[in-house]
């Protein structure tokens, strides 16, 4: 399954005909194979892609020695993908948003903004207590446990902690607008994490709901 690196420029809106449609902005490759992977070899199929190059001083020396072995400039991102067939790929080979087309349906995978140690109230979403003066209880979680049995709270309870900066995989979003120039393409809705953060844009996977439940 192929697909692309690209980074989040940010939202806008397109109008088709009467219709505002909010769309995400993102900037798709050029992407640089750099290395194959084989199950012969490595235990499965798979391409190592590059996207953004950086510059050779800022690179350590066994990168530049992998980037070297592949003929190709220092790249500031790699990421694997897996495919059926390696063999339909070459070193050096450039991926643009060819492998797109207008109206396909797409998977974005991201890392989402990262909030901190944050409340229940904003990191689930509970009610909270009464706001007035003399209520004692306004943005606290309430009880967590039980009393003489079992005495203890259960893992998993939705409790304060870390919200956000979690990897998000977006399903199904309709591609709106490509400007293949440019390297940008339009996506119908949101995509995880802030404006420069690194995606990855992949054909959509078709999900069995009733399986996975």
């Amino acid at each position: 399954m192929s697909g692309l690196l690209g980074k989040k420029i940010g939202m806008t809106r397109i109008f088709k005909g009467n219709e505002s449609v909010p769309v995400t902005v993102i900037q798709a490759g050029p992407c640089i194979v750099c290395q194959k992977k084989v199950a012969e070899t490595d235990g499965y199929n798979a391409i190592q892609i590059g996207f953004e190059q950086k510059k050779e001083k800022s690179t350590t020396n066994p990168m530049k020695g992998h980037f070297k072995k592949a003929n190709v400039k220092p790249m500031r991102y790699l990421r694997e993908i897996r495919v059926e067939n390696p063999d339909d790929y070459q070193i050096g080979q450039e991926l643009n948003l060819s492998l797109f087309e207008l109206g396909q349906k797409i998977d974005v995978i991201g890392v989402t903004k990262g909030r901190g140690y944050t409340g229940v109230m904003k990191r689930w979403n509970f009610r909270g207590g009464e706001t007035s003066h003399g209520s004692k209880f306004h943005r606290a979680p309430g009880s967590t446990g039980q009393h003489t049995y079992p005495g203890r709270t259960f893992p998993g309870k939705k409790m304060p902690g870390r919200y956000g900066n979690e990897r998000v995989t977006v399903h199904n979003l309709e591609i709106v607008r490509i400007d293949a120039e440019n390297n940008l393409i339009a996506l119908r809705g949101a995509v995880p994490g802030a404006p420069g953060g690194l995606l990855m844009l992949r054909k959509a996977v078709k999900v069995n709901l009733k399986k996975a439940k």
